[in-house]
């Protein structure tokens, strides 16, 4: 009896690699939010595809990729992916790039989860360098009350349970991360993102 063919490799994927390979969020600043700084999911998931990266997909319109690669991701990736995001779409926009363990370890550590009963209320603002605690001032809490924030190793958390807009969250404290790239997405999106990463991780 003839043997059968094998199936066809994953779209983006080279045939017969297996070799374990990390996998990888990004996540865009400010890009399809009104009308500026518009970026097509194909043209951003061309920009990641050429920059060398397989299984690549989107989610969403915000500016959330997942992908794998079998290259060592050195320092240079991001400023890659930026130039050819620029060179692609025309869009100037940061990106942060986070092994798929760094994603989990983020959502992990997420103390706010209990407090939350709305998803798209419940914000984790990603950083690009671990913050320095010390250093950085909580507005108070009573003032804040009932919304509720929170500082992890490499994210800021947040609940408003009057709304994002509604935030009483004065814009100083954030700047407080500068020159870090903070970028937030809801509870939703993130539990999303986890979600698509885990069957492309084939780390041991």
């Amino acid at each position: 009896m003839a043997a059968a063919d094998p199936e066809p490799a994953p779209a983006g994927s080279p045939a017969g690699v297996e070799d374990a390979v990390p996998a990888y969020a990004a996540l865009l600043r400010g890009v399809n939010v009104g009308k500026a700084k518009r970026v097509s999911m194909p043209d951003l998931r061309a920009v990641f595809t050429s920059c060398g990266f397989l299984d690549v997909a989107t989610l969403l319109q915000s500016g959330n990729v997942v992908g794998t690669t079998p290259d060592a991701v050195g320092a240079g990736a991001v400023e890659r992916l930026e130039a050819e995001l620029l060179r692609r779409t025309g869009v100037s926009a940061s990106i942060l790039l986070l092994a798929a363990g760094e994603v989990r370890t983020v959502a992990t550590e997420n103390p706010l989860v209990a407090r939350a009963s709305d998803d798209s209320r419940l914000v984790v603002s990603f950083l690009s360098a671990p913050p320095d605690s010390a250093q950085v001032a909580l507005p108070d809490a009573d003032r804040l009350a009932p919304e509720a924030l929170a500082i992890g190793t490499r994210a800021v958390y947040q609940w408003c349970p009057d709304g994002v807009l509604q935030s009483k969250v004065p814009p100083a404290f954030w700047r407080q991360f500068a020159p870090a790239v903070v970028t937030g997405r809801n509870w939703r999106t993130v539990t999303k993102l986890l979600a698509m990463l885990e069957p492309l991780d084939r780390v041991a």
